[in-house]
């Protein structure tokens, strides 16, 4: 089966090189020229375990070539990004699976089959997609077969889940719904689950959307906690007791290309029925500044003007730093004046290391749960004015003897405690 998958970021490149893995004749379309002289040397542009093991694969195979222009196929799918617009209530914008599919029109032929794996607002397939199929002449159902087909993966585990994970195949028509089962079929070991096309639009977002929801419960609980005087990492751990209850944990913010974005496509869809999806929006865009209170409130005890984060992803182990909150955390203290230093191992743009973000630091800040950060090393802290670390992912499980570690669970006490000797 020739196949050409148009978008090649963190899903479209991994979804391409695994069906060429499989067999399949595969070009992936990138608008990017360096992108794909890379991927054509071998040479993956995203960090993602296993992936660029199986690009070398499949370039020996000559399944796969990456090209800025697309190819004829029996099968396109398209994997572009889809941000939000800045109106009102931050909509999906559609203008990049637009272009992609106007992009593919000129080779499509009847009887080939039209994927959208972007995530988008409910209806788009209707409303948007099928309509510009439907200019040219086909009648989708007959002529095309078209589906929308979410992926639900875990950035680090891709390439495990895209096989094990279960699959909605939303299709416009029965016959749209089968070609696309068909397709995944030649790879993935998970449940294929079939629906209509605004069905999976729906369940896809609300995927994302229940995951914001409940991560802005413990967000709020972590600043009643603060205002309170009560440890809300010990209320969760007792709350989860109840064989009934799974409080998630608070952090600073929500961020990434799902969690912190797809929710506001359902609240443009329908903004009056949307209050508590609203509400937990808002909550979650408040952490950035809450941690960065607690952050002058440490400061404004100690002498020296220097923070140290460590992390800059929305997540751990990943490089991926689209929409994080420690993103907006550092940009916010550069502009309070705060000598910012940063150190990330998974953001190759960042060339701190360890020791030299925290050398003369008077507050070290922990923003993402990279593995790296579970023991924070006595040669980092030992280079600190103030040994501090906030933990606002609860995430560091050793420390040195004389550094005043600080989570969301002894936030507000740790404030009113006098600053420890370096």
């Amino acid at each position: 089966m020739k196949m050409t998958v148009i978008g090649l970021g963190y899903i479209g490149l991994p979804t391409a090189i695994l069906f060429a893995k499989y067999g399949h004749q595969v070009t992936g379309v990138d608008i990017s020229p360096w992108v794909t002289t890379q991927l054509n040397a071998g040479l993956i542009h995203i960090e993602e375990p296993g992936l660029e093991q199986d690009l070398q694969g499949v370039l020996l195979t000559e399944n796969f070539f990456a090209s800025t222009v697309p190819a004829s196929a029996d099968v396109y799918i398209i994997a572009v990004p889809t941000p939000n617009k800045a109106d009102q209530y931050q909509s999906c914008d559609t203008r990049y699976v637009e272009a992609a599919v106007n992009n593919i029109l000129p080779h499509v032929k009847r009887g080939d089959t039209i994927i959208v794996e972007s995530t988008i607002a409910p209806r788009t397939m209707t409303d948007v997609v099928q309509p510009v199929i439907e200019q040219q002449g086909f009648t989708v159902g007959e002529d095309i077969f078209l589906a929308h087909c979410p992926e639900r993966v875990l950035p680090g585990n891709i390439m495990h889940e895209l096989v094990h994970n279960p699959r909605i195949i939303g299709g416009i028509t029965d016959a749209c719904t089968e070609k696309a089962a068909a397709v995944y079929g030649t790879f993935v070991k998970g449940e294929m689950i079939k629906a209509q096309a605004g069905e999976a639009e729906l369940s896809k977002l609300m995927e994302n959307t229940y995951r914001d929801v409940n991560i802005a419960l413990a967000n709020e609980l972590a600043k009643i906690s603060e205002r309170l005087g009560i440890d809300a990492l010990r209320v969760i751990e007792m709350a989860n007791k109840h064989p009934r209850v799974t409080l998630h944990q608070p952090g600073p913010g929500v961020g990434g290309h799902c969690l912190a974005v797809d929710p506001y496509f359902v609240i443009a869809a329908a903004p009056e029925e949307s209050l508590l999806m609203q509400t937990a929006r808002a909550i979650n865009n408040s952490m950035p500044d809450f941690v960065v209170q607690q952050v002058r409130a440490f400061m404004a005890e100690r002498e020296g003007n220097r923070v140290t984060l460590f992390g800059m992803t929305y997540k751990g182990n990943i490089d991926d730093v689209r929409e994080s909150p420690a993103m907006e955390i550092k940009a916010r203290l550069d502009d309070m004046a705060f000598d910012v230093r940063v150190f990330d191992p998974h953001v190759a743009e960042l060339p701190l290391t360890g020791e030299e973000a925290c050398d003369g630091s008077s507050l070290l800040v922990v923003l993402t749960d990279h593995d790296e950060f579970r023991n924070i090393p006595t040669k980092y802290t030992n280079k600190m004015r103030d040994m501090t670390i906030f933990d606002t992912k609860n995430i560091v499980q050793h420390v040195g003897a004389k550094v005043n570690y600080v989570n969301y669970g002894n936030l507000s006490q740790a404030k009113k405690i006098a600053v420890v000797p370096s």
